[in-house]
Protein backbone atom coordinates (compact mmCIF):
# COMPACT_ATOMS: atom_id res chain seq x y z
CA UNK A 1 0.00 0.00 0.00
CA UNK A 2 1.39 3.70 -1.05
CA UNK A 3 0.36 6.09 1.94
CA UNK A 4 0.73 9.46 1.55
CA UNK A 5 0.81 11.58 5.01
CA UNK A 6 -0.37 15.22 4.62
CA UNK A 7 1.31 16.47 7.91
CA UNK A 8 4.53 15.50 9.95
CA UNK A 9 3.40 16.71 13.37
CA UNK A 10 3.31 13.85 16.46
CA UNK A 11 0.29 12.43 14.70
CA UNK A 12 2.19 12.02 11.23
CA UNK A 13 5.35 10.58 12.48
CA UNK A 14 3.33 7.93 14.56
CA UNK A 15 1.89 6.73 11.57
CA UNK A 16 4.63 6.91 9.51
CA UNK A 17 6.88 5.25 11.93
CA UNK A 18 4.27 2.41 12.27
CA UNK A 19 3.76 1.98 8.62
CA UNK A 20 7.60 2.81 6.99
CA UNK A 21 8.53 -0.93 7.77
CA UNK A 22 5.79 -2.75 5.81
CA UNK A 23 4.08 0.22 3.23
CA UNK A 24 5.28 2.43 0.82
CA UNK A 25 4.97 5.83 2.77
CA UNK A 26 5.56 9.54 1.74
CA UNK A 27 5.18 12.76 3.64
CA UNK A 28 3.74 16.06 2.60
CA UNK A 29 5.05 18.74 5.22
CA UNK A 30 5.24 22.70 5.04
CA UNK A 31 7.68 23.55 7.34
CA UNK A 32 11.47 22.74 5.41
CA UNK A 33 13.55 21.77 8.49
CA UNK A 34 10.44 19.32 9.97
CA UNK A 35 10.43 18.12 6.06
CA UNK A 36 14.52 17.54 6.46
CA UNK A 37 14.44 15.71 9.55
CA UNK A 38 12.12 13.50 8.24
CA UNK A 39 14.08 11.90 5.68
CA UNK A 40 17.33 11.30 7.91
CA UNK A 41 14.31 9.64 10.54
CA UNK A 42 12.67 7.49 8.71
CA UNK A 43 12.48 5.17 5.77
CA UNK A 44 10.07 7.84 4.18
CA UNK A 45 9.74 10.00 0.96
CA UNK A 46 9.23 13.61 2.15
CA UNK A 47 8.36 16.61 0.37
CA UNK A 48 8.27 19.80 1.66
CA UNK A 49 5.47 21.81 0.80
CA UNK A 50 1.54 22.95 1.10
CA UNK A 51 -0.33 19.87 1.09
CA UNK A 52 -3.53 22.05 -0.05
CA UNK A 53 -2.40 22.45 -3.39
CA UNK A 54 -2.45 19.65 -6.04
CA UNK A 55 1.04 20.43 -7.40
CA UNK A 56 2.61 18.85 -4.09
CA UNK A 57 0.67 16.11 -3.33
CA UNK A 58 1.13 14.70 -6.98
CA UNK A 59 5.26 15.62 -6.04
CA UNK A 60 4.38 13.24 -3.05
CA UNK A 61 2.93 10.44 -5.25
CA UNK A 62 -0.97 10.96 -5.30
CA UNK A 63 -1.56 9.67 -8.48
CA UNK A 64 0.15 6.41 -6.99
CA UNK A 65 -1.85 6.84 -3.67
CA UNK A 66 -4.06 4.47 -2.00
CA UNK A 67 -4.81 6.10 0.84
CA UNK A 68 -4.01 10.19 1.76
CA UNK A 69 -4.09 11.04 5.47
CA UNK A 70 -4.81 14.41 6.40
CA UNK A 71 -3.18 14.92 9.95
CA UNK A 72 -1.92 18.90 10.06
CA UNK A 73 -2.72 20.45 13.77
CA UNK A 74 -5.51 22.66 11.76
CA UNK A 75 -9.30 21.11 11.48
CA UNK A 76 -9.65 23.25 7.97
CA UNK A 77 -6.59 22.56 6.58
CA UNK A 78 -7.66 18.72 6.71
CA UNK A 79 -10.34 19.25 5.25
CA UNK A 80 -8.96 21.42 2.25
CA UNK A 81 -6.41 18.69 2.29
CA UNK A 82 -8.92 16.23 1.37
CA UNK A 83 -11.22 18.23 -0.79
CA UNK A 84 -8.07 18.71 -2.84
CA UNK A 85 -7.20 15.15 -3.18
CA UNK A 86 -10.61 14.27 -4.37
CA UNK A 87 -10.20 17.07 -7.11
CA UNK A 88 -7.28 14.93 -8.59
CA UNK A 89 -8.20 11.34 -7.58
CA UNK A 90 -10.53 8.88 -6.34
CA UNK A 91 -7.77 7.81 -3.32
CA UNK A 92 -9.45 6.72 -0.11
CA UNK A 93 -9.43 9.98 2.31
CA UNK A 94 -9.30 10.33 5.92
CA UNK A 95 -8.68 13.48 7.60
CA UNK A 96 -8.46 14.36 10.97
CA UNK A 97 -10.50 16.69 13.28
CA UNK A 98 -10.22 18.01 16.93
CA UNK A 99 -13.78 19.66 17.21
CA UNK A 100 -17.26 17.34 17.01
CA UNK A 101 -19.07 19.71 15.41
CA UNK A 102 -17.34 19.09 11.56
CA UNK A 103 -17.92 15.72 12.79
CA UNK A 104 -21.15 15.92 13.26
CA UNK A 105 -21.82 17.62 9.88
CA UNK A 106 -19.52 15.16 7.80
CA UNK A 107 -21.88 12.25 9.59
CA UNK A 108 -25.01 13.80 8.60
CA UNK A 109 -23.67 14.31 4.93
CA UNK A 110 -21.82 11.47 2.70
CA UNK A 111 -18.96 12.36 1.16
CA UNK A 112 -19.29 15.72 2.80
CA UNK A 113 -15.69 17.64 2.48
CA UNK A 114 -14.64 15.17 0.51
CA UNK A 115 -13.66 12.91 3.20
CA UNK A 116 -14.14 9.19 2.96
CA UNK A 117 -13.22 8.46 7.08
CA UNK A 118 -13.10 11.10 9.61
CA UNK A 119 -11.21 10.83 12.88
CA UNK A 120 -12.56 13.10 15.69
CA UNK A 121 -9.14 13.81 18.24
CA UNK A 122 -11.14 15.15 21.31
CA UNK A 123 -14.09 12.30 20.91
CA UNK A 124 -11.65 9.28 20.66
CA UNK A 125 -10.00 10.58 23.94
CA UNK A 126 -13.19 10.96 25.52
CA UNK A 127 -13.88 7.41 24.81
CA UNK A 128 -11.07 6.48 26.09
CA UNK A 129 -11.52 8.10 29.36
CA UNK A 130 -14.59 6.45 29.98
CA UNK A 131 -13.98 3.09 29.07
CA UNK A 132 -10.71 3.55 31.64
CA UNK A 133 -13.05 4.56 34.56
CA UNK A 134 -14.69 1.22 34.46
CA UNK A 135 -11.69 -0.31 35.73
CA UNK A 136 -10.39 1.82 38.32
CA UNK A 137 -7.17 0.38 38.80
CA UNK A 138 -6.88 -0.10 34.81
CA UNK A 139 -4.00 1.59 32.56
CA UNK A 140 -5.81 1.31 29.36
CA UNK A 141 -8.68 -0.90 28.51
CA UNK A 142 -10.17 -1.15 24.78
CA UNK A 143 -13.29 -3.45 24.21
CA UNK A 144 -13.42 -5.28 21.10
CA UNK A 145 -15.91 -7.90 19.06
CA UNK A 146 -18.53 -5.78 19.74
CA UNK A 147 -18.15 -5.55 23.22
CA UNK A 148 -18.14 -8.60 23.89
CA UNK A 149 -14.09 -8.86 24.93
CA UNK A 150 -12.65 -6.68 26.97
CA UNK A 151 -8.58 -6.05 27.01
CA UNK A 152 -7.22 -4.54 30.08
CA UNK A 153 -3.75 -3.60 31.51
CA UNK A 154 -3.01 -3.44 34.87
CA UNK A 155 0.36 -2.38 37.17
CA UNK A 156 1.35 -4.52 39.65
CA UNK A 157 1.87 -2.40 42.80
CA UNK A 158 3.63 -3.13 45.81
CA UNK A 159 -0.04 -4.44 48.07
CA UNK A 160 -0.71 -6.73 45.13
CA UNK A 161 -1.21 -10.12 45.46
CA UNK A 162 -0.08 -10.96 41.83
CA UNK A 163 3.41 -10.21 42.75
CA UNK A 164 5.94 -13.51 42.58
CA UNK A 165 2.62 -15.95 41.43
CA UNK A 166 2.84 -17.45 38.24
CA UNK A 167 0.40 -17.48 34.89
CA UNK A 168 -0.64 -21.32 35.97
CA UNK A 169 -1.41 -20.49 39.49
CA UNK A 170 -3.48 -17.86 38.69
CA UNK A 171 -5.42 -19.45 35.63
CA UNK A 172 -8.74 -19.90 37.45
CA UNK A 173 -11.01 -17.22 35.43
CA UNK A 174 -12.40 -19.51 32.15
CA UNK A 175 -13.05 -16.95 29.92
CA UNK A 176 -9.71 -14.86 30.48
CA UNK A 177 -6.24 -14.85 28.66
CA UNK A 178 -3.33 -13.72 30.44
CA UNK A 179 -1.39 -12.19 27.15
CA UNK A 180 1.83 -10.44 28.09
CA UNK A 181 3.85 -8.77 30.69
CA UNK A 182 5.83 -5.57 30.25
CA UNK A 183 8.67 -5.34 32.58
CA UNK A 184 11.11 -2.12 32.61
CA UNK A 185 11.98 -2.03 28.75
CA UNK A 186 11.08 -5.64 28.46
CA UNK A 187 8.17 -6.97 26.55
CA UNK A 188 6.94 -10.62 28.08
CA UNK A 189 4.63 -12.84 26.20
CA UNK A 190 2.77 -14.83 29.08
CA UNK A 191 3.29 -18.10 29.81
CA UNK A 192 2.49 -20.45 32.20
CA UNK A 193 5.79 -20.11 34.29
CA UNK A 194 5.76 -16.94 33.93
CA UNK A 195 5.97 -15.13 37.22
CA UNK A 196 4.60 -11.52 38.03
CA UNK A 197 6.94 -8.81 39.77
CA UNK A 198 6.25 -5.56 41.47
CA UNK A 199 6.17 -2.85 38.72
CA UNK A 200 4.85 -5.27 36.14
CA UNK A 201 2.29 -3.87 33.60
CA UNK A 202 0.34 -7.05 32.75
CA UNK A 203 -2.08 -7.50 30.07
CA UNK A 204 -5.34 -9.52 30.08
CA UNK A 205 -8.02 -10.88 27.30
CA UNK A 206 -11.73 -11.69 28.44
CA UNK A 207 -15.27 -11.45 28.96
CA UNK A 208 -16.27 -8.08 30.71
CA UNK A 209 -16.95 -9.65 33.67
CA UNK A 210 -14.07 -12.06 33.95
CA UNK A 211 -11.59 -8.95 33.90
CA UNK A 212 -13.61 -7.00 36.06
CA UNK A 213 -13.62 -10.10 38.64
CA UNK A 214 -10.15 -10.26 37.94
CA UNK A 215 -9.52 -6.64 38.85
CA UNK A 216 -11.62 -6.91 41.99
CA UNK A 217 -9.73 -10.05 43.27
CA UNK A 218 -5.97 -9.02 42.39
CA UNK A 219 -5.53 -5.18 42.41
CA UNK A 220 -6.16 -3.75 45.64
CA UNK A 221 -8.70 -1.03 46.49
CA UNK A 222 -10.40 -1.91 43.33
CA UNK A 223 -14.05 -0.47 42.96
CA UNK A 224 -16.82 -2.11 40.65
CA UNK A 225 -16.95 1.73 38.64
CA UNK A 226 -16.10 4.85 39.15
CA UNK A 227 -19.30 7.15 40.01
CA UNK A 228 -18.12 10.37 41.62
CA UNK A 229 -16.39 11.82 38.11
CA UNK A 230 -14.83 14.82 38.76
CA UNK A 231 -13.26 16.91 36.00
CA UNK A 232 -11.50 19.65 36.00
CA UNK A 233 -11.47 22.20 32.58
CA UNK A 234 -13.95 23.02 30.22
CA UNK A 235 -11.87 22.26 27.02
CA UNK A 236 -13.14 20.52 24.24
CA UNK A 237 -12.05 16.95 25.46
CA UNK A 238 -13.01 18.17 28.94
CA UNK A 239 -16.71 18.69 27.19
CA UNK A 240 -16.82 15.70 25.19
CA UNK A 241 -15.78 13.50 28.35
CA UNK A 242 -18.30 15.09 30.59
CA UNK A 243 -21.36 14.11 27.61
CA UNK A 244 -19.53 10.76 27.19
CA UNK A 245 -20.14 10.28 30.84
CA UNK A 246 -23.69 11.88 30.80
CA UNK A 247 -24.51 9.20 28.20
CA UNK A 248 -24.37 6.68 29.90
CA UNK A 249 -26.26 7.73 32.65
CA UNK A 250 -23.56 9.45 35.29
CA UNK A 251 -23.66 13.00 36.82
CA UNK A 252 -20.43 14.26 36.86
CA UNK A 253 -19.07 17.08 38.36
CA UNK A 254 -17.06 19.60 35.86
CA UNK A 255 -14.66 22.69 36.95
CA UNK A 256 -14.07 25.78 34.83
CA UNK A 257 -12.22 28.78 35.54
CA UNK A 258 -13.43 31.31 33.01
CA UNK A 259 -17.28 32.80 33.42
CA UNK A 260 -18.11 32.69 29.79
CA UNK A 261 -16.77 29.16 29.20
CA UNK A 262 -18.52 27.53 32.14
CA UNK A 263 -21.97 29.14 31.10
CA UNK A 264 -21.77 27.96 27.92
CA UNK A 265 -20.92 24.12 29.07
CA UNK A 266 -23.50 23.86 31.70
CA UNK A 267 -26.00 25.05 29.15
CA UNK A 268 -24.74 22.09 27.02
CA UNK A 269 -25.10 19.40 29.56
CA UNK A 270 -28.03 19.36 31.68
CA UNK A 271 -26.64 16.73 33.76
CA UNK A 272 -23.47 17.97 34.99
CA UNK A 273 -22.63 20.19 37.80
CA UNK A 274 -20.48 22.78 36.59
CA UNK A 275 -18.89 24.84 38.84
CA UNK A 276 -16.73 27.95 38.32
CA UNK A 277 -13.57 27.82 40.09
CA UNK A 278 -9.86 27.76 39.93
CA UNK A 279 -8.54 24.30 40.35
CA UNK A 280 -5.80 24.83 42.07
CA UNK A 281 -7.61 26.63 45.04
CA UNK A 282 -7.15 24.54 47.92
CA UNK A 283 -10.19 25.32 49.90
CA UNK A 284 -12.30 25.22 47.13
CA UNK A 285 -11.42 21.91 46.50
CA UNK A 286 -11.80 20.73 50.08
CA UNK A 287 -15.11 22.63 50.36
CA UNK A 288 -16.79 20.97 47.50
CA UNK A 289 -15.49 17.61 48.85
CA UNK A 290 -12.92 16.62 45.41
CA UNK A 291 -11.30 14.33 48.16
CA UNK A 292 -14.57 12.30 47.95
CA UNK A 293 -14.51 11.40 43.91
CA UNK A 294 -13.71 8.29 42.48
CA UNK A 295 -11.67 9.72 39.66
CA UNK A 296 -10.36 13.09 38.41
CA UNK A 297 -9.67 14.16 35.15
CA UNK A 298 -7.36 16.62 34.51
CA UNK A 299 -8.38 18.43 30.90
CA UNK A 300 -6.86 21.24 30.85
CA UNK A 301 -5.20 23.69 28.18
CA UNK A 302 -1.13 22.73 29.16
CA UNK A 303 0.57 19.40 30.25
CA UNK A 304 2.46 21.34 33.38
CA UNK A 305 -1.69 22.43 34.59
CA UNK A 306 -2.79 19.13 34.30
CA UNK A 307 0.14 17.57 36.21
CA UNK A 308 -0.21 19.96 38.91
CA UNK A 309 -3.99 19.19 39.19
CA UNK A 310 -3.44 15.69 39.21
CA UNK A 311 -0.93 15.79 41.95
CA UNK A 312 -3.10 18.25 44.25
CA UNK A 313 -6.11 16.00 43.80
CA UNK A 314 -3.92 13.02 45.17
CA UNK A 315 -2.56 15.09 48.24
CA UNK A 316 -6.52 15.73 48.71
CA UNK A 317 -7.12 11.93 48.99
CA UNK A 318 -8.82 11.30 45.63
CA UNK A 319 -6.98 7.78 44.51
CA UNK A 320 -8.13 8.14 40.65
CA UNK A 321 -6.10 10.48 38.48
CA UNK A 322 -6.26 10.83 34.63
CA UNK A 323 -4.29 13.49 32.88
CA UNK A 324 -4.41 14.53 29.25
CA UNK A 325 -0.85 14.96 27.73
CA UNK A 326 0.21 16.88 24.29
CA UNK A 327 4.00 16.02 24.75
CA UNK A 328 4.48 12.21 24.68
CA UNK A 329 7.65 12.68 26.47
CA UNK A 330 6.18 13.27 29.80
CA UNK A 331 3.88 10.14 30.07
CA UNK A 332 6.49 8.18 31.82
CA UNK A 333 7.31 10.96 34.11
CA UNK A 334 3.31 11.33 34.62
CA UNK A 335 3.01 7.76 36.14
CA UNK A 336 6.06 8.30 37.94
CA UNK A 337 5.28 10.83 40.28
CA UNK A 338 1.66 9.33 40.74
CA UNK A 339 -1.18 10.19 37.79
CA UNK A 340 -2.54 6.76 37.15
CA UNK A 341 -3.39 7.41 33.56
CA UNK A 342 -1.70 9.12 31.11
CA UNK A 343 -3.71 9.78 27.52
CA UNK A 344 -1.82 11.58 24.79
CA UNK A 345 -4.53 12.75 21.94
CA UNK A 346 -2.34 12.20 19.23
CA UNK A 347 -1.46 8.93 20.38
CA UNK A 348 -4.89 7.94 20.64
CA UNK A 349 -5.89 9.47 16.75
CA UNK A 350 -2.65 7.62 15.30
CA UNK A 351 -3.80 4.28 16.73
CA UNK A 352 -7.05 4.69 14.91
CA UNK A 353 -5.77 5.73 11.77
CA UNK A 354 -3.38 2.80 11.64
CA UNK A 355 -6.16 0.37 11.46
CA UNK A 356 -7.07 1.60 7.90
CA UNK A 357 -3.69 0.27 6.49
CA UNK A 358 -3.84 -3.39 7.97
CA UNK A 359 -5.54 -6.20 5.90
CA UNK A 360 -9.45 -6.23 5.36
CA UNK A 361 -9.74 -9.14 7.82
CA UNK A 362 -7.85 -6.27 10.67
CA UNK A 363 -11.36 -5.33 12.47
CA UNK A 364 -9.44 -3.39 15.71
CA UNK A 365 -6.20 -2.59 16.56
CA UNK A 366 -4.78 -1.41 20.42
CA UNK A 367 -1.09 -0.20 20.51
CA UNK A 368 0.19 -0.80 24.25
CA UNK A 369 3.13 1.27 25.69
CA UNK A 370 3.70 3.58 22.46
CA UNK A 371 3.49 0.64 20.49
CA UNK A 372 5.82 -1.65 21.89
CA UNK A 373 3.37 -4.41 20.89
CA UNK A 374 -0.37 -4.34 20.06
CA UNK A 375 -3.64 -6.13 20.49
CA UNK A 376 -5.29 -7.21 17.21
CA UNK A 377 -8.92 -8.11 16.08
CA UNK A 378 -9.05 -10.65 13.08
CA UNK A 379 -11.79 -12.42 10.90
CA UNK A 380 -10.85 -15.44 9.90
CA UNK A 381 -11.00 -16.40 6.28
CA UNK A 382 -11.03 -19.46 4.55
CA UNK A 383 -6.93 -19.09 4.18
CA UNK A 384 -6.06 -18.05 7.13
CA UNK A 385 -3.18 -20.35 8.68
CA UNK A 386 -5.66 -20.68 11.96
CA UNK A 387 -8.35 -21.58 10.54
CA UNK A 388 -9.27 -25.50 10.76
CA UNK A 389 -6.89 -26.38 12.70
CA UNK A 390 -5.94 -26.91 16.46
CA UNK A 391 -4.55 -23.61 17.76
CA UNK A 392 -1.47 -25.74 18.91
CA UNK A 393 -1.00 -26.84 15.84
CA UNK A 394 -1.61 -23.33 13.80
CA UNK A 395 0.97 -21.54 16.46
CA UNK A 396 3.99 -23.52 14.87
CA UNK A 397 3.30 -21.02 11.83
CA UNK A 398 3.58 -17.78 14.02
CA UNK A 399 6.56 -16.35 14.92
CA UNK A 400 7.62 -16.02 18.98
CA UNK A 401 5.79 -13.33 21.04
CA UNK A 402 2.46 -13.87 19.89
CA UNK A 403 -0.89 -15.23 22.24
CA UNK A 404 -4.54 -15.69 21.01
CA UNK A 405 -6.60 -13.97 23.86
CA UNK A 406 -10.15 -15.17 23.03
CA UNK A 407 -12.22 -15.83 20.29
CA UNK A 408 -16.28 -14.37 19.34
CA UNK A 409 -17.95 -17.03 17.43
CA UNK A 410 -21.70 -15.71 16.23
CA UNK A 411 -21.56 -13.47 19.56
CA UNK A 412 -20.86 -16.26 21.65
CA UNK A 413 -17.30 -15.81 23.75
CA UNK A 414 -14.90 -19.12 23.23
CA UNK A 415 -12.00 -18.88 25.29
CA UNK A 416 -9.00 -20.56 23.37
CA UNK A 417 -7.56 -23.40 24.22
CA UNK A 418 -4.71 -25.90 22.62
CA UNK A 419 -7.33 -28.77 21.26
CA UNK A 420 -9.97 -25.44 20.01
CA UNK A 421 -9.94 -25.15 16.02
CA UNK A 422 -10.90 -21.93 15.08
CA UNK A 423 -13.44 -21.32 12.24
CA UNK A 424 -14.06 -19.21 9.41
CA UNK A 425 -15.64 -15.80 10.20
CA UNK A 426 -14.51 -16.19 13.82
CA UNK A 427 -12.85 -13.07 15.01
CA UNK A 428 -10.09 -14.10 16.85
CA UNK A 429 -8.09 -11.34 19.53
CA UNK A 430 -4.56 -11.66 19.57
CA UNK A 431 -1.34 -9.74 21.37
CA UNK A 432 1.39 -9.64 19.61
CA UNK A 433 4.78 -8.41 19.87
CA UNK A 434 5.24 -5.25 17.72
CA UNK A 435 8.65 -6.80 15.79
CA UNK A 436 6.84 -9.72 14.46
CA UNK A 437 3.37 -7.69 13.50
CA UNK A 438 3.92 -7.62 9.72
CA UNK A 439 4.99 -11.79 9.90
CA UNK A 440 1.63 -12.49 11.62
CA UNK A 441 -0.44 -10.37 9.30
CA UNK A 442 1.22 -12.50 6.63
CA UNK A 443 -0.55 -15.72 7.60
CA UNK A 444 -3.61 -14.28 9.29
Amino acid sequence: MYVLIVGAGQVGRMIAANLATSHEVAVVERDAEIAEEITYSLDVLSVQGDGTKPDVLREGGLERADLVVACTDSDETNIVISGTVKSESDVFTIARVRRRTLLNTWEGSAGAFGVDFMVCTDLLVAQTIFRISGFPRAQDVETFAGGLLRMAEFEIGTESPLAEQRVSELDQYGSMTFAGVFRDDEMIVAQGDTAFQIGDRIVVIGSPSSVKEFAMSNVPDTTSSAEDVVIVGGSEIGFQTAREFEAHGFEPRLIERDPERAREVAEALPKTLVMESDATDTEFLNREHIDEADIVIAALDSDEKNLLISLLARRAGVDRTVAIIENTEYTDLFETVGVNVAINPREETAEEIVRFTRTDQTEKIAMLEHDRAEVIEVKLGHESSLTGRQIADSMADLPDGVVIGAISRDGELVTPRGTTVPQPGDHVVLFVDARVLEEVSAVL
